[in-house]
């Protein structure tokens, strides 16, 4: 199920550390409050993912496993 804006980040086939590099350099040409989808299908990324949006203030509201991987709802922060 891709975010209701309809912004899906395709990063299946790429290894720790790129998902979280090109996810963080994504992040910060949307605006505040926009969801976006992001797919992986590296293994670390369960534990990766969910730091970077800890640590960048990023709301993680979905996580799910795919078939092949997995799938991150992320919310980028609002402005302050």
């Amino acid at each position: 199920m891709p975010a209701e804006d309809g912004l899906v980040y395709d990063l299946k086939g790429l290894k720790c550390p790129l998902p979280v590099l090109q996810t963080r350099k994504r992040m910060r040409s949307l605006a505040p409050g926009t969801l976006v989808t992001v797919e992986t299908t590296d293994p670390m990324a369960v534990i990766d993912i969910p730091h970077f949006c800890n640590e960048d203030g990023h709301s993680l509201e979905k996580s799910e496993p795919l078939t092949a991987g997995h799938r991150f709802v992320i919310r980028k922060k609002t402005a302050m």
